[in-house]
């Protein structure tokens, strides 16, 4: 009886620690964002990386509040297409999300990147606190030693980030033909290659 008391008065305390540590392990998790044209490809990029939890696309950098995909691809909205990652530290530095990044993108193109045309095409790097941004300015000093031509890619303080529409997300995966051939088509992998070498 003693026992059966005993553990009906542990149940509570046990189920609020089963219950806590999901919300620990959230709260470890980091955001990055980071802008490299077309946002499928960004997003289909970075889930590959270990230690990556999360990708979502969407726009951000602009002045409009909750912008449309038509909205944004216009023009004058101020957007970017870029993708929210969301990181597990322990597993995954920021530094590793930088170099890819980094490797992912053209960093000599301005307002555009690749076959896509426009200010919503150009690079960046959203930092969401002061030591992403140390980072982001150190690496980009380091790859500027590469390039005879200035880097473009911007490094700015991440403002609101707006999702995009449901379609837009995992695109990749849910239309792995369609986007195959956009990215072939797009040069987007010729062009890396060409900045970059080849992927080992």
């Amino acid at each position: 009886m003693k026992t059966r008391q005993l553990l009906h008065g542990l149940l509570p305390l046990l189920l609020g620690l089963a219950t806590a540590t999901p919300a620990r392990a959230q709260d470890a998790m980091v955001r990055a964002t980071f802008a490299g044209g077309c946002f499928w490809c960004v997003e289909a990029d970075f889930d590959k990386v270990d230690g990556v939890v999360s990708t979502i696309s969407g726009y951000t950098g602009g002045t409009v509040a909750n912008p449309t995909y038509e909205a944004v691809g216009r023009g004058g909205t101020g957007h970017t297409e870029a993708v929210e990652i969301v990181y597990d530290p322990a597993t995954v530095t920021y530094e590793k999300l930088l170099d890819v990044f980094w490797h992912n993108h053209d960093p000599l193109a301005k307002n555009r990147q690749f076959c896509d045309r426009g200010d919503q095409y150009r690079p960046a790097i959203f930092y969401h606190n002061e030591e992403q941004r140390r980072l982001a300015e150190q690496t980009k000093a380091m790859h500027q030693a590469r390039f005879k031509q200035p880097i473009q890619t911007e490094i700015v303080k991440a403002g609101p980030f707006y999702k995009a529409e449901e379609y837009h997300q995992d695109y990749y995966v849910k239309n792995p033909i369609r986007y195959q051939f956009y990215r072939f088509n797009c040069g987007r992998d010729a062009r890396l290659e060409e900045l970059w070498g080849k992927k080992p």
